[in-house]
């Protein structure tokens, strides 16, 4: 009889950690920094020139519309905030003539970097904006005013927030590299990278920030996109177990590590704050090794809305143009329009840093 009282004990325990680990339920508002990866219609709102996204195929896999989500659905932050039981992060813009919200807000934006804008156009390197991540963190700072009034107030809500600083970084990394630069001449910007992300940090504690989420970066040389414009006739140049490109996934690798040191650093500055780091390399490459595993059997490598070219993109006639065509079933392939995933691919990531172990510390607790 003991035993079957134990056995029941068990049971229960496992029914009760099945249901924690589904229902996390632990925040009661997020709040995003980013680019493209997390933009839920920032940059669309800001009148920016870009007409592809502001139509189908964009958008048409959940919401059937365009957003202003560079994917044919759902993104990251929208799978966190479902797990959260949390509404879609309205875009800021939105809410700048409208009633604010307390459930959180996006602030990122297509083609955002993490080092101010000027400094790429004195490089006389093109960029899709100039909402920085110094630029969205003062839109934080004109919104926090609508959220709380009081230290005390702020402190006590922030407390119950989860803060995402990032995906971002990217942009400044990328952007050069396609525009003919070197992995040895671009090297030198991951300190300035890693540091202004490390200065929003900072800024955002002392503004009552206690739980923050910093991604680090997809593994950008599998990207149809760059595949493409920076394609080698050296087929050494390329990784076996999944097409990529070496030397530009390397890198990433080190951009990343360069970060996560970054991260402990400010773990010993400011003990009392949780730092995540979200590890969206790890989460996602594995798909890109073995995509039919993970039901992707239109492959990691080729754009599933795009143009003409080995890998169905073309920086002439890209996702959403006339002439561009679309697969059949997004949620058979890994990359969405060259340069983004679609919606099945960001789900596996989200559930990768949610529930598969991919952040660190863990994201649930």
């Amino acid at each position: 009889m003991k035993a079957k009282k134990i056995v029941a004990l068990f049971l229960l325990c496992c029914l009760c950690s099945k249901f924690v680990l589904s229902s996390p339920g632990r925040y009661d508002a997020i709040f995003n920094f980013g680019d493209s990866v997390s933009d839920t219609g920032n940059f669309l709102l800001s009148g920016a020139l870009v007409p592809e996204i502001k139509k189908l195929p964009y958008g048409e896999t959940f919401f059937h519309h365009a957003t202003g989500r560079c994917s044919n659905g759902r993104l990251i932050i929208d799978f966190i905030a479902e797990a959260f039981g949390l509404p879609y992060l309205p875009p800021y813009l939105a809410l700048a003539k409208g009633p604010h919200v307390r459930t959180g807000v996006n602030f990122a934006v297509v083609g955002a970097t993490a080092i101010d804008s000027s400094f790429f156009y004195a490089q006389n390197l093109k960029l899709l904006t100039n909402d920085s991540l110094s630029v969205q963190l003062g839109w934080f700072k004109n919104l926090k005013s609508s959220l709380c009034t009081t230290k005390q107030e702020c402190d006590e809500y922030f407390k119950r927030s989860l803060f995402l600083v990032g995906e971002i970084g990217g942009n400044d990394l990328v952007n050069p590299l396609v525009s003919g630069r070197t992995i040895k001449q671009i090297r030198p910007l991951v300190p300035q990278v890693v540091g202004a992300i490390a200065r929003a940090i900072r800024i955002l504690i002392e503004e009552g920030a206690v739980d923050l989420m910093v991604p680090g970066i997809f593994p950008i040389s599998c990207s149809a996109m760059f595949l493409t414009l920076c394609h080698s006739p050296n087929r050494s140049a390329y990784d076996p177990r999944t097409g990529c490109l070496k030397a530009y996934n390397d890198f990433i690798k080190y951009h990343n590590n360069y970060l996560k040191e970054e991260l402990q650093n400010l773990r010993e500055e400011y003990p009392h704050a949780r730092i995540i780091y979200a590890d969206y390399y790890g989460a996602s490459i594995p798909i890109c090794r073995t995509p039919k595993h993970y039901g992707f059997y239109g492959g990691a490598l080729k754009a599933c809305c795009g143009g003409s070219g080995p890998y169905h993109y073309n920086a002439s006639v890209t996702c959403g143009d006339p002439g561009s065509t679309v697969c059949k079933d997004p949620s058979a392939f890994v990359d969405w329009d060259g340069n983004h995933l679609t919606e099945s691919a960001y789900h596996h990531v989200a559930n990768g840093l949610i529930y598969g172990g991919f952040t660190s510390p863990p994201l649930l607790s």
